[in-house]
């Protein structure tokens, strides 16, 4: 596996990587990618890729993307689902569902951040289901826990 810089020419695979995190829960009844990419909540996390403060990686292997991680900041009067701040930029990662517990996630999350510490990122945030196994990769990672984001998500910051 390999990690590169998200491109303009990856922003078809992060919709999909938007709509496979989405759909992480085999008990939920799956959405669309038409029905996520037309939901501005969820819309939004890709819409545009790339803006110019967008920063992302891309996880490959056999010459096939595999996941990604991307960093967006969004604005007070247009949050995201983990907003805390407008300068803290909110994360999105996803990994193929024949990759996922292959450490791609983990190698993600730590070039994304190592990315964001080169731009001068001091936080990055996130939302994610308490029931969603990648909220102990976060813990794990050193993200915290700062409020609940609904009655089944939490709000999680790292301070970088």
């Amino acid at each position: 596996m390999k990690l590169r810089p998200a491109t303009a020419d990856d922003a078809d695979f992060l919709a999909d990587v938007l709509v496979a995190a989405v759909n992480w829960s085999p008990d939920w009844p799956p959405k669309s990618r038409r029905r996520v990419l037309a939901a501005p909540n969820t819309a939004c996390y890709v819409a545009g890729w790339p803006r110019e403060s967008d920063l992302g990686v891309v996880a490959e292997a056999d010459g096939e993307r595999v996941g990604a991680a991307w960093l967006r900041f969004f604005a007070p009067d247009a949050p995201g689902y983990g907003f805390v701040a407008a300068d803290v930029p909110e994360l999105t990662v996803g990994v193929a569902a024949e990759w996922r517990g292959r450490g791609v996630g983990r190698a993600l999350l730590h070039a994304v951040e190592d990315h964001a510490k080169e731009a001068g990122i001091a936080r990055i945030s996130l939302s994610v289901e308490r029931k969603n196994f990648a909220e102990r990769l976060y813990l794990a990672a050193g993200y915290e826990v700062v409020g609940a984001g609904s009655e089944q998500s939490d709000t999680m910051v790292k301070f970088l």
